[in-house]
């Protein structure tokens, strides 16, 4: 993992032999003559005319999470709200169904809930671990399947290989948001996944200093097997004059083509060159980031644990979680450093606590080299219904924990010491800890 992590998609081949990637800050790249221009446009030739499309430096990222991924192909694009946003159009819109995991990021959940549904496209929400609910939510339109690999907030695992079974048995694919694993703890496509997504503003990139996202084409879907249900990609394209699906004949992405030729240039929704490349020195340390930041987690988590004024931790290693056994067979390497609690109290004590802190800052991002802290039900789950809160875990007492690299004795110092302001915020403040 950390040799791709470190060399994939790059070799030190450029005129001046750069061993990191140099920035091509460019908006268009000129041509040798007429038919070189026109062939590119075409589609019959590879290469780069304008960034909007594609760039030198993104494709670098592109062929290092494709690798790190052991995909077919990626594209990178301006957020990873983007990236779910273009996997779901791309197979969904108009008028398809999605069945979704009731345990989405919020902002996900909207994307299904509002936008998209102003698209046509209608939404399934189902508990993933209920598998006759997730049986039963696939229909003749639907055409596509949305989880998280490691569900933000509540750090819940799921059994991707028996999902993936039973929408492949309907020919559904399944789109995985794996921000929260990143390649270094788990890699969806082993278990089925056919299309991956990550916000690689977080644990990708590492240091909060770049808004990213990665769609990748695990290599499992492939269109022509049921060419009425993908019509847009198994017959001749009016625009662009291709058949996207004929890709596969080749072992390329007909999707992510189709994807990048229409929603990513159409809708502008491209990364930077200098974005790409602060991605790509973020991965260089994923792996042994990762590692600190999920040891770390299972201790805080365990202390958190023992404290009265915490109601229940949302983490797999918690003794009782029904996700134990998946933690243990799909994630040796850890589960991140993302997890949430709950505390007695509601909003006043979650209050307390996130402004008593002074080393975790509190902040909606996470995966950063900082640590992080927010209350999901007011932020970034505030635009869910009651119900919809519930389904993703989130009461009024949740806080959601991203540790970051600091010392584990101070980052345990500082949420003491919101514990205690926690405690103190309620009315029978006397009766806890006591």
């Amino acid at each position: 993992m950390s040799t791709a992590g470190i060399h994939a998609g790059w070799a030190a081949s450029d005129c001046h032999r750069s061993l990191t990637p140099p920035i091509y800050s460019s908006s268009a790249y000129a041509q040798p003559d007429h038919a070189a221009l026109r062939a590119l446009f075409e589609r019959r030739a590879d290469g780069f005319a304008y960034s909007r499309s594609g760039n030198p430096t993104t494709a670098v990222l592109e062929e290092r999470i494709t690798s790190l991924e052991g995909g077919i192909g990626a594209i990178a694009v301006a957020s990873g709200q983007a990236a779910t946003t273009i996997a779901l159009c791309a197979l969904a819109a108009p008028g398809g169904h999605v069945v979704a995991s009731s345990r989405l990021y919020g902002g996900t959940t909207e994307l299904l809930d509002d936008t998209l549904a102003d698209l046509g496209v209608t939404t399934t929400v189902v508990d993933p671990w209920d598998l006759d609910a997730w049986e039963a939510a696939f229909t003749e339109d639907t055409r596509a399947a949305i989880v998280e690999s490691i569900a933000n907030p509540g750090a819940q695992l799921l059994d991707l290989d028996v999902l993936t079974d039973i929408a492949h048995r309907r020919d559904v694919p399944v789109i995985v948001d794996s921000t929260l694993a990143s390649p270094a703890l788990y890699r969806p496509g082993e278990h089925g996944a056919d299309v991956v997504v990550h916000s690689a503003t977080k644990y990708l990139c590492g240091h909060g200093t770049t808004i990213a996202g990665l769609i990748v084409d695990t290599g499992r879907f492939d269109p022509r097997r049921c060419p009425q249900r993908w019509e847009r990609l198994t017959t001749p394209n009016r625009r662009f004059g291709v058949t996207f699906a004929d890709e596969y004949a080749s072992g390329a992405s007909g999707l992510l083509a189709y994807a990048r030729a229409k929603y990513v240039t159409d809708l502008g929704a491209t990364l930077p060159a200098t974005s790409a490349q602060q991605i790509l020195v973020g991965i260089e340390t994923l792996d042994l980031r990762l590692r600190k930041i999920s040891a770390d987690a299972v201790e805080l988590a365990g202390r958190l644990a023992a404290a009265p004024e915490v109601a229940r931790v949302h983490h797999p290693s918690i003794p009782g979680r029904p996700d134990a056994h998946l933690a243990a067979r799909d994630f040796p390497r850890g589960t991140s450093g993302v997890f949430s609690i709950d505390l007695h109290g509601g909003e006043a004590a979650a209050a307390a606590f996130c402004d008593a802190l002074e080393l975790w800052a509190l902040a909606v991002n996470l995966g950063d080299a900082r640590s992080l802290v927010c209350h999901p039900a007011s932020t970034t789950h505030c635009h869910l219904t009651s119900a919809q809160r519930e389904a993703c875990g989130v009461g009024t007492g949740t806080v959601r924990l991203s540790v970051g690299l600091e010392d584990l004795e101070d980052l345990w110092a500082d949420l003491s010491r919101g514990l205690a302001a926690a405690r103190d915020a309620l009315p029978e403040a006397a009766a806890i800890g006591a």
